[in-house]
Order: structure tokens, then sequence, then C-alpha cells
């Protein structure tokens, strides 16, 4: 059985009932000034900046270039770089070959974003002999940065040749062969620098990530805690660790660690709070999440972030009136915030308050007409309430703004389909295709259409896309075989494709109603009976499936079973003036039978008029 209206309705919903949690998840890590998610840590992958919270070393004695390189010291102390990049430069123009003036320029430069001024400095810094190590290592960070890890590496070896046992010098030497994709070579350099410099955190940093690199999870997670104990306070080896432990599913032992380095380094550190947030809404630990919301809100009882985070999660937890009063006070504060508000008409959804809902969707739309979220939502809704013309507008209207989006195609052409405007269904549908060619739900709903409208060759061609592009989709090789078996041809394919579809989903009755109608019309009426008995078991009260067993039992001329099957499915569906006609051809009808069959019919005018009337 196809049963159209139920495959197509089940796939909106499927598609559009936005689960609490996915929806958590995207609001958890929109971008923009209100709600910044705070990314899963990253170990960095560059070397970092050149610090500067050591004097730097002065320049060779020269009154008036000493002078002016005190001077920018002070000023970058001062946060003054324009001050500190104007004595320095004055500084250069008294001794021009000052390597200490120079890497002062370069790492100044390399703060305010003028990468090719800072390489230009640095490699200068690099040039030729005599060079303090350090000034090297702080060079090389600016190279490697700015792409020139090549050159970055020739600083680092001079700094090595310098002093072979000075291991801070070997460690960002690692981290460049690691980034070049050089594992054992980055490994052997920086176990190299730990035999000089034992109690380094960053070495065993360093050896942790090319661990990572190596695929070596378990040595990477060992490496981290030896730069933990080494330096409990130590920031970068926490978050590598968690970063590991999520990459390995491992959600607890990666809260475990963030909460340490709560405890032991910065009880502050919003970003790591918020993540942790995160990891307690995938474990479903709601209540942890709230707990570290809390925190943050205690600090700053006015964190938006904090605010819609804890709304979120009372949405998951279906604690709706908390959720909507939350979002309600977050969008007095910032409203134009539209996904925030989308997301409160998704919850009016939830508590049935459709009025409120579309309500928040129509405002989200007057607030921004270009806002397609809304315009999908508010249609989908529509659509639910059987409000197919303005649905079919707002569709319109998200097809326009994001055409390569598969979803408002295909509850347009839905939306259509169920106002019996198979032919502007077909279009929506094709429209759709064109712009995602290999999208097989946009085929198989094209497909429901062709059939409406008799071009069999075209369903049948749209189908066998489908299953090109996804050989397991049960509901086209359901529809297919079925669409076969009802109009009597390739019948074998017909058994072949509903077999398929009831093994993947065995306890779909209408799929197992055409498996026995397949077989009905095979010949096979003791096995097409059975399957049609285990459909009405799994389904209950559907007229096409009681007129399929009525058809049987006819067939094995148990009139009886049959006459009572055919009256049920005419009492289920009085509107079946085809069955009423076969069934008084019959000779089954009798003035009881014709009596319960216009009282059906009485029943089913009012049941249409109620649901009219209902908004």
């Amino acid at each position: 059985m196809r049963n159209t209206r139920m495959i197509l309705d089940s796939r909106v919903l499927r598609r559009y009932g936005r689960s609490l949690l996915g929806t958590m998840l995207l609001f958890l890590c929109l971008s923009g000034a209100m709600v910044a998610c705070a990314a899963s840590p990253q170990p960095q992958t560059t070397l970092p900046p050149p610090a500067t919270a050591l004097p730097p070393p002065l320049p060779a004695p020269e009154s008036d270039a000493t002078y002016h390189f005190m001077m920018g010291h002070q000023a970058e102390l001062a946060q003054d770089l324009d001050g500190a990049l104007k004595e320095y430069h004055a500084a250069l123009k008294v001794d021009s070959k000052s390597r200490e003036v120079k890497s002062r320029l370069a790492a100044l430069y390399f703060a305010l974003g003028d990468v090719a001024q800072a390489v230009q400095y640095a490699d200068e810094v690099g040039e030729g002999t005599g060079q303090e190590p350090q000034m090297l290592t702080h060079m090389a960070g600016i190279l490697a940065s700015a792409g020139k890890p090549e050159r970055a590496v020739e600083l680092l070896d001079k700094a090595i040749e310098s002093n072979p046992e000075r291991g801070e010098s070997y460690f960002p030497k690692g981290l460049i062969l690691l980034n070049q994709k050089r594992i054992a070579e980055a490994e052997q350099v920086v176990k190299k620098g730990l035999q000089y410099t034992a109690d380094s955190p960053i070495g065993y940093y360093y050896l942790g990530r090319i661990s990572i690199e190596a695929e070596n999870s378990e040595q990477a997670v060992a490496n981290f805690d030896r730069a933990m104990a080494i330096n409990p306070t130590f920031e970068p080896a926490y978050l590598a660790q968690a970063s590991v432990y999520e990459s390995r599913q491992e959600k607890d032992k990666a809260i475990a660690v963030l909460k340490k380095y709560l405890s032991h380094v910065n009880p502050r550190n919003r970003d790591i709070r918020q993540h942790l947030v995160q990891l307690y809404v995938a474990t479903k630990d709601y209540a942890g999440g709230l707990a570290e919301l809390e925190k943050l809100l205690e600090d700053n009882p006015g964190d938006l972030d904090a605010q819609l985070r804890r709304a979120l999660i009372y949405g998951e937890k279906k604690e709706f009136t908390k959720a909507i009063s939350q979002l309600t006070e977050i969008l007095k504060a910032k409203p134009a915030e539209l996904k925030v508000r989308d997301y409160l008409g998704y919850l009016y959804e939830e508590t049935k308050d459709v009025s409120k809902a579309m309500e928040t969707y129509r405002y989200n739309i007057h607030l921004d007409p270009k806002f397609v979220d809304s315009h999908i939502h508010l249609g989908v809704l529509l659509y639910r309430l059987k409000q197919f013309p303005e649905a079919v507008t707002h569709l319109h209207e998200a097809v326009r703004l994001t055409p390569k989006q598969p979803e408002p195609h295909i509850v347009l052409g839905l939306a259509h389909f169920q106002s019996e405007q198979f032919e502007k269904a077909s279009q929506a549908f094709e429209e759709g295709i064109r712009h995602n060619p290999k999208n097989a739900d946009l085929h198989f709903n094209l497909g429901t259409a062709y059939d409406k409208l008799n071009r069999f060759d075209e369903l049948e061609r749209a189908m066998e896309t489908v299953l090109s592009l996804d050989p397991h989709h049960a509901d086209a090789l359901n529809y297919l075989g079925y669409s076969y078996a009802e109009r009597g041809i390739k019948i074998d394919q017909a058994l072949s494709l509903t077999k398929r579809a009831v093994g993947l989903k065995p306890e779909n009755g209408y799929y197992v109603d055409s498996l026995g109608w397949a077989l009905y019309k095979s010949g096979l009426l003791a096995e097409a009976l059975m399957e049609i008995k285990k459909a009405v078991a799994l389904v209950g009260d559907d007229p096409v499936i009681y007129e399929h067993l009525g058809e049987i039992y006819l067939k094995q001329q148990k009139v009886s079973d049959a006459r009572d099957a055919w009256l049920h499915s005419l009492e289920i569906d009085p509107s079946n003036d085809k069955l009423l006609q076969r069934f008084r051809e019959q000779g089954l009808a009798n003035p009881a039978n014709e009596d319960r069959i216009q009282q059906a019919k009485r029943r089913g005018a009012e049941k249409t008029q109620t649901q009219s009337a209902t908004p």
C-alpha cells in the first residue's frame, strides 16, 4: 500500500519536527555578538608570538639609541604601540644594525597585524651570527606564524648551534616539523630538547601533539598528564587533553579535565565553562550544565549568552514555560536576535500555542523579510494546519531566498500535493531537483506527484533514480513495488521490491500490506492473506487494507468474510464510492448494511465539517 499521505506527512515531520537537542547544539554554536560559542578546545598549530613580559635586551651602548629604545619599551608597557614604534624607529636611525631594536619592531608589527613588516625585521634579525638563542626563537615564531616555516627552522638551527643544551630551541622546531607532517623528525627533535630540559611542560605538550598526529591517543594523554604534573597551571595541556577525550567520544573524561582546569588554573574562564555546558548537554547531564550556567550568571547576571543556554536546556528538559520566560527576557534586551525568536516560536509550537507560534514567526519576518528560517517554519506550521495557500506563500519565499536548500522545495511541493494541485507539486519538486539533483527525497516526492498525474513511466524513472541514489530507501521500494502490483505489471519485481521494503522495516504495516497485495496479484492467496492480516494487526483500522482483505476473501470464495471486511472499510471511509459499487455488484448489500454505510457517511461528513471549523 502506498499510503501516500502517511509517507509524505511523516517525511515532513521527520525533517521539520526539530529535535530540541539538535536545535540546542545549533544555537550553542551560533556565531556573532550575542552567542559566541566556545569551540572545542584545540591545541595551537602555529608558534606563539614572541613574549613581551620580560624587559627586552638593551642595544649596544649608544646613548641616543639606548634612550629611544628605553622610551619605546616604556611606551609598550603603557600600551602606546604607536609611540613605541616611533621610538624604536628613532633608535634604528641611530643604530641601523641593532638586532635588539629590529626584534622589537618585528614583535610590534606582528601584534598589529602588519605581517610583511614583521617578517622583514624578523628576517633581518636572523642574518649573520652571534644572536641570542632566545631572540632567534622569538623571530622564528613570527616567521613560522607568517607562513615561512623553512626560514624559521634556519633561525632555530642557529639557536641550537649557539647553545645545543637549550631545550627551548628544540620544541618550536618540533612543532614546525609536525605541521609539515614530518612526524618522526618532529618527535626526535622534541625528545632531544627534553634531554636538556626535562622539566619543560611545553616539551611534553608538543610531544602530546605529535602523539595525536601519530594516532596514538593514549600516549598523547600520558604526555599531557606529564605536562600538567610539571606545571599544574599549564593551560594548553588541559585543553589538548580534553580535545583528545572528545575525539574518542569520552565526554565524561573531557568534562573531568575541564573541571580540573577551572579549579586549578582559571575559574573565571568563560569560554571553557561554556564548553563544559555543551559537553553536559551532549551527555544529557542537564543538571551539570545548569550548574555551570549559574556560575557564569553569578559572575555576570546580565550574561545573555548564559541566559540563552539556560533557556535551551529548559527546552530540552521540556520545561517549556521556563524556557519561554527566559527567551522572552532575552528578546527584551536583544529584540533583533531573529534566531532566538525563531526558537521561541518552536517552543510555542511545543506547548500547542499555535497562535503565539505564528505571531512569533510573523514578527520575525516583519523585522527581516529575508529571514528564511521563519518563512520555512511558518510555512511548515501552516502546512500542518492545512492552511495550504498561506503555507505556499511563505514556502515560495523560502525557495526564492535559498534555492539550493532542498527542504523548502519539498514542503512547497507537499503543500501543493495536499491541495491536490499535483501539476504544481511536480513543478516544485522538479525545480528543487534542478538545484539538488542528488537529493533522494526530492526525486521520491516527484514520483508520487507523477503517480497522481498518471504519468507512470515518469513515476518509475523517478523511483529508480531514488534507488540509484539510496538502494535502501524503503519508501521508494514500497511505492514502486505497490505501483507495479496495483497496475498488474512486473509482478515479480513488485514482489522483490516489497519484500526488500518489509525486510528494512518489518514493523511498517503499510509495507506489509504492499507485500500482501503483490502476493495476491501473484495468485499466492494463502501467503497474501497471512501478510494482509499482519498489516491489519500493525496498522489497525485502515480502509485500503480492509479493502484488500475483502478482495482476498472474495477470491477464496469466503463471501461472508469478504462482506465483513468491505463493510468495515466502508465504515472507515464511506466516501469510497468505487468500493461501494463493487460491494453492491457482488450482492453483499442488504438494508442493515446500507444503513450502517449511510450512518458512516453522516459521521464522516460531520467529522469533515468539524475539522474545517478547527483553526
